[in-house]
């Protein structure tokens, strides 16, 4: 042994999650749900990534012992561990490329919010990355775009924009196969208080110069005059000055006192493994937009057995 390399062999510092909970999170998530919502691999995933969000955010949170997954991971162990998804294991990575195809093509909506002056934006910058970004997310299902974009500004700065949003003052583009539509909601004051209200998504909130955002090219990735990495953020700057352009503030800015960066919110040790400032709720199980993503061939040709399914719900019950 005095020649063997020790590290290679020390055990892991986290655990994989056990048996008992595989089946507790598939029980919850995969079974306990209407049957409509498993016809297909893209509701079933979608069911998959609810219960990764919910062990991430409950189970490793207060077990630190537990191994922190990404969903590849945790989608395989689940498949692997529960009784009416096993058959399906040695398709799982066409299933997951399936998947994650299919999510990009749901459409987006949120909100570029805009201070009193108009010179400031509010922009959010994700847990584990390093862009920054309007607040946005996918639409559910039968969800109307507004709808959404209320939902998701509210999930991601704990800001509710549902009196001061216009249906009709949006801008929206085309990428690729995914429509994004950001609705214009102005004047908001720069003392708002703004807070997450879901776990490990946001890891810091701020006002953003606009003139400091702007890019040579309206790449969908970018960074602004000051080196701020940004997502999905310039190719909406050239409609968005053209709609302050016509559109006076309600203050006038100050020459005297040029617009600066500030930052509104943070969690703290926000860079990997960070822990919040508050307590905040984990976040809500939706179901998911699907009849704008058309499913890929895979997704049509699949036909879900939910037989096993509803036999193990009848016996759960009856129990």
């Amino acid at each position: 042994m005095s020649g063997m390399n020790r590290s290679a062999i020390a055990p892991s510092k986290y655990a994989l999650p056990p048996k008992e909970l595989l089946d507790d999170l598939c029980s919850r998530f995969v079974l306990n749900v209407p049957k409509e919502d498993q016809q297909s691999f893209e509701r079933i995933l979608f069911l998959v990534e609810y219960a990764h969000w919910f062990y991430e955010d409950n189970s490793v949170e207060k077990n630190p012992s537990l191994k922190s997954l990404t969903l590849k991971e945790f989608t395989s162990l689940l498949f692997n561990n529960c009784n009416v998804l096993k058959p399906y294991v040695a398709h799982i990575d066409d299933i997951f490329k399936d998947f994650t195809s299919y999510k990009v093509r749901v459409p987006v909506t949120g909100a570029i919010i805009l201070d009193e002056t108009y010179e400031r934006c509010l922009l959010v910058k994700g847990w584990k990355g390093t862009s920054w970004s309007f607040p946005r997310g996918k639409k559910n299902k039968d969800e109307e775009d507004h709808s959404c974009a209320i939902r998701e500004v509210l999930e991601e700065t704990g800001f509710d924009v549902s009196k001061l949003i216009n249906k009709d003052e949006y801008i929206e583009m085309i990428f690729g196969q995914q429509r994004v539509r950001l609705y214009i909601v102005a004047g908001v004051k720069d003392d708002t208080l703004f807070a997450p209200l879901t776990k490990k998504e946001i890891s810091e909130i701020a006002w953003q110069v606009i003139d400091e955002l702007q890019h040579a090219n309206a790449d969908v990735i970018s960074r602004g005059s000051t080196g701020l990495k940004l997502y999905m953020v310039a190719p909406f700057l050239a409609s968005l000055k053209s709609w302050i352009s016509v559109h006076p503030p309600p203050m006038s800015p100050r020459p005297d006192r040029p617009a600066k960066g500030l930052t509104v919110w943070k969690a703290r040790n926000s860079s990997g493994g960070s822990s919040m400032t508050e307590s905040q709720s984990s976040k809500t199980v939706a179901d998911v937009y699907t009849s704008e993503a058309r499913p890929s061939r895979s997704f049509r040709n699949f036909r879900f057995d939910t037989g096993p399914i509803l036999q193990a719900v009848d016996a759960a019950f009856s129990s």
